[in-house]
């Protein structure tokens, strides 16, 4: 987002970033009623942006909870995410999952394939979003991490043999437009709209997903 907000001075870079977090993060509750949660964030001084947690060895900088027991701080009120992200305008935002939705994270290259799989199918999806780790993550109804591995089991592969990662309850995903590490900002590969408001379950998606996960796990053998 940053690179189309045309401006020159760093303070004015964050200070309009800090106002689109926080009308995004407000967005989110008010409009989809997903929980929201302020997380770390960004320093970019110097060469390298680090986290702000301080850690030079942060698995996941700028988009990660900040305390132990952050999953009773989310919240779904728009009020409230305003009041979180008024005192922090540059923490990124997390939603946690197992609530109003879980999030099939699968390799962008598996993704990708399943997507364009899934569109000429015509199934119904939810909303996606990509990663800078080039990650996918395909929101599904919640009970998904109860039922996928037996549902790829029924396609006739092990679960662990697939890079198939179910995000449920105690989880969390970064949305849009979090900044993850030096490489980016999470963003939206199908964006959330009226019309994909009621999410598919994991059962309807699993399919070319799992068929998706197996070509990129061949693939890498190969490489």
């Amino acid at each position: 987002m940053e690179d189309t907000i045309g401006v020159t001075g760093a303070s004015q870079v964050t200070e309009q970033r800090g106002e689109l977090l926080i009308e995004t993060a407000v967005r989110y509750a008010e409009e989809r009623h997903w929980d929201v949660l302020p997380g770390a964030w960004l320093e970019d001084e110097g060469e390298v942006p680090r986290c702000s947690c301080g850690a030079a060895d942060c698995a996941a900088p700028g988009a990660h909870p900040t305390a132990p027991g952050w999953a009773g701080h989310a919240t779904g009120s728009a009020s409230a995410a305003r009041r979180l992200w008024s005192r922090n305008p540059r923490a990124s935002i997390l939603l946690p999952t197992g609530r109003t939705f879980e999030a099939l994270d699968v390799p962008e290259a598996a993704g990708c394939l399943a997507l364009a799989r899934m569109e000429r199918m015509g199934l119904q999806l939810g909303p996606v979003t990509s990663t800078p780790g080039r990650r996918m993550l395909f929101f599904v109804l919640p009970g998904a991490s109860t039922k996928v591995p037996d549902l790829v089991r029924g396609l006739g592969w092990a679960p662990a043999a697939l890079d198939l990662i179910t995000r449920g309850d105690g989880d969390y995903v970064a949305a849009p437009p979090t900044r993850m590490g030096a490489h980016g900002a999470v963003q939206w590969a199908r964006r959330p709209t009226a019309a994909n408001r009621w999410l598919p379950d994991a059962e309807e998606l699993i399919s070319p997903l799992a068929y998706a996960c197996a070509r990129e796990a061949v693939a890498a053998r190969g490489r």
